[in-house]
């Protein structure tokens, strides 16, 4: 095989690290080298990874694979060693090169650095550690680096990469035992949990050492995340959401990413022969938002999807699936309803919720004052009561479905 030259390894373990959809920045510890001393800073905003800070920046990191090569033989992964795809690897050495690179170009601010794995768990965590370990002590680096974890190695070697980087992930891969095994018979969810729980620990532990003693180290002070394939197997969105609530009960995680199957060359006969729609991934990613930020419990998000296939709608969000499905709980008087209740509300979000709030503090909410806290008054105005609304007709619909459901409609190509 021809040898590659950077570049041309840049181009096929960038594309590689497509398919790993979570990395942020979001918690880490901040540096900076505005004193003069250091290379780079994570005092950048509230993302990385082509993601949007609070004050507009687009934000991105170097996303790389170590390597695309693999020993194991995972189904739904275009990586695995079956697979008949062009393979590359970067040294330790090449890394490092090319994030200082980049960065004093003003193209990153971080580094998401993730692996197949080739020779052993441990060889191959022993390189990535030395990536982290060389960029923060050889060259002084204080951007963010984010450390893609592997389950089989050595826990010390995980310990290390924690005391170099900002965040670990380890991906749960598959939201069942039964999908694990079937997909990927050479990882075991035991592993992989454990791992989790190792890595959570450690960052207790070294979070409970720095309040008492300011020498500590820092452990992935930016937490750990994870990732579920979405599709692959036969787990329903009610699966999913309920394996990612046990995930963040469990081990504190930070993330829990969702990453509809892709399907891949030379697939085997296990996998499906088309993608699940978009659209499933992002009424996941909504449902999590539920859980993590509006007081819904798993059994409330499960409760919105249809019983009898376990999955959620597509056409509409979970959270006005859930509304329509207990009709009973509504409408909710804007000027005395708690918080929990007008959280539930479609069309009102954590920072609407907490206007209203604070504005019935001093006088009595019209329907006008909620409509300049919404997108859509039409999607909220069945659910609530104002000082001067009551949604009498909409309250006796039999069928409220098509007046608060999105319009979908066709657009046209050259318009305006």
């Amino acid at each position: 095989m021809a040898q590659l030259d950077v570049q041309q390894k840049l181009a096929i373990l960038a594309d590689a690290a497509k398919y790993d959809a979570s990395c942020a920045s979001s918690g880490s510890v901040k540096r900076t080298s505005r004193e003069g001393k250091g290379i780079g800073s994570t005092d950048q905003g509230m993302g990385i990874c082509h993601a949007y800070a609070p004050d507009g920046r687009c934000i991105s990191l170097l996303k790389i694979l170590l390597t695309n090569s693999c020993i194991f033989d995972c189904h739904y992964c275009i990586n695995r060693k079956s697979s008949n795809v062009r393979r590359a690897r970067f040294t330790a050495e090449e890394v490092v090169r090319l994030t200082l690179s980049f960065y004093r170009r003003n193209y990153i601010e971080g580094l998401f650095l993730s692996s197949g794995i080739i020779g052993s768990s441990n060889y191959t965590m022993e390189q990535m550690v030395e990536v982290a370990r060389s960029l923060r002590e050889d060259h002084d680096f204080r951007g963010y680096i984010h450390l893609k974890t592997i389950p089989d190695a050595d826990p010390e070697l995980v310990h290390q990469a924690g005391l170099h980087a900002d965040r670990l992930s380890i991906n749960v891969e598959l939201p069942t035992v039964a999908g694990l095994t079937r997909l990927a018979p050479e990882k075991s969810a035991a592993r992989i949990e454990g791992a989790m729980g190792d890595t959570k620990t450690a960052i207790l532990d070294t979070s409970d050492a720095k309040k008492r003693f300011k020498s500590a180290p820092r452990f992935a002070p930016a937490g750990q995340s994870t990732q579920m394939i979405v599709g692959a197997d036969a787990a329903t969105d009610g699966d999913i959401v309920t394996k990612a609530s046990t995930l963040y009960d469990r081990f504190g995680l930070r993330r829990v990413y969702y990453s509809a199957f892709s399907p891949i060359p030379d697939a085997s006969a296990v996998l499906p022969l088309q993608r699940p729609p978009l659209m499933r991934e992002h009424r996941l990613y909504q449902s999590d938002w539920l859980m993590r930020f509006y007081d819904y419990t798993p059994a409330d998000v499960v409760a919105a999807a249809d019983a009898t296939t376990g999955m959620l709608p597509l056409d509409i969000d979970p959270k006005l699936a859930w509304a329509l499905k207990f009709r009973g709980s509504f409408p909710v008087d804007v000027n005395r309803a708690p918080r929990e209740a007008l959280l539930r509300v479609p069309g009102l979000g954590v920072k609407a919720v907490t206007a209203i709030l604070a504005a019935r503090r001093w006088r009595r909410l019209h329907l006008a004052d909620v409509a300049r806290l919404t997108v859509s008054v039409a999607k909220v105005r069945p659910f609530l009561i104002a000082e001067d609304w009551r949604p009498v007709a909409l309250s006796d619909r039999a069928e409220l479905r098509p007046v608060v459901a999105p319009k979908t409609e066709q657009l046209e190509l050259f318009a305006a």
